[in-house]
């Protein structure tokens, strides 16, 4: 989603702004059946719809589609508010805004979880809460013995019921005031800067090696063939295997050390 001024035919940047007094008063009277301070109060909170929409600028929906949710959220805080709670109305609000543009959200996926999974991940979260109320640490081993399951089984409900995130999903902003988002957080040991680096340096002194001596090195620590057996299929001596092969992995060591 992008950033809008217009969303569903609303301008925000001329929506109004209501003093906590004006918003006590058009509530009290919205409550006694004035329908035009019923208008007034939705409109003056539709800034209140917007700030929360705009936390989900990064998910793949239409924006107009999730502020019309935030908007059903903010008519179901207006009809479901009890002035009397001596609560904000932005306190009781925003909870429920929330709750229904996630629910539009989740149900919008394209991701649909069966309802035997949902029923067994209900259980889990019974289950560690159970264990946890007994002081205990609620590992995925102690829910499913809990539960009589296998601990995959544990594991699998949980995942399913996970709301999927993007790899662009801010985190959070760092002293600069950049924006650090999920992919920044994730380090993966096997596919890194360093290990694309020592690949293409070592790729690049294999390269530099003779047929005979690439082919040597392939047979010993791709295939894990003997050096005798080696000898047999190039038609050389065990020395002269063993006398090349020191001789390649040297010079890939003296190429690497180089290229760093």
């Amino acid at each position: 989603m992008l950033s809008k001024v217009e969303i569903c035919g609303v301008d925000t940047a001329g929506l109004p702004l209501l003093t906590a007094a004006e918003s006590d008063e058009l509530m009290r009277r919205l409550k006694e059946g004035d329908e035009e301070a019923r208008r007034r109060f939705i409109v003056g909170n539709m800034r209140l719809v917007l700030s929360l929409v705009k936390r989900f600028w990064a998910k793949n929906a239409n924006a107009d589609d999730v502020f019309q949710a935030g908007c059903i959220g903010l008519l179901k805080a207006i009809d479901g508010f009890d002035p009397n709670l001596g609560v904000r109305f932005s306190t009781y609000g925003v909870p429920m805004i929330l709750g229904e543009i996630k629910r539009f959200l989740r149900d919008g996926n394209s991701l649909r979880v069966s309802r035997s999974i949902r029923d067994t991940a209900y259980k889990v979260l019974k289950a560690r809460e159970s264990i946890e109320e007994r002081d205990e640490e609620a590992t995925i081993e102690k829910i499913a013995a809990e539960m009589h399951v296998k601990e995959k089984e544990v594991v699998y409900a949980l995942d399913a019921i996970s709301d999927p995130v993007s790899l662009f999903d801010p985190v959070y902003n760092n002293k600069s005031g950049d924006t650090l988002m999920l992919m920044d957080q994730i380090y993966d040991e096997k596919n890194n800067d360093e290990v694309w680096t020592e690949h293409a340096a070592l790729s690049e002194a294999m390269a530099r090696l003779g047929e005979r001596e690439r082919k040597i090195l392939f047979l010993r620590y791709y295939e894990g063939k003997t050096q005798t057996e080696i000898s047999d299929e190039v038609g050389i001596s065990q020395a002269q295997v063993s006398r090349l092969e020191k001789s390649a992995i040297s010079s890939i060591r003296q190429n690497i050390a180089y290229e760093f």
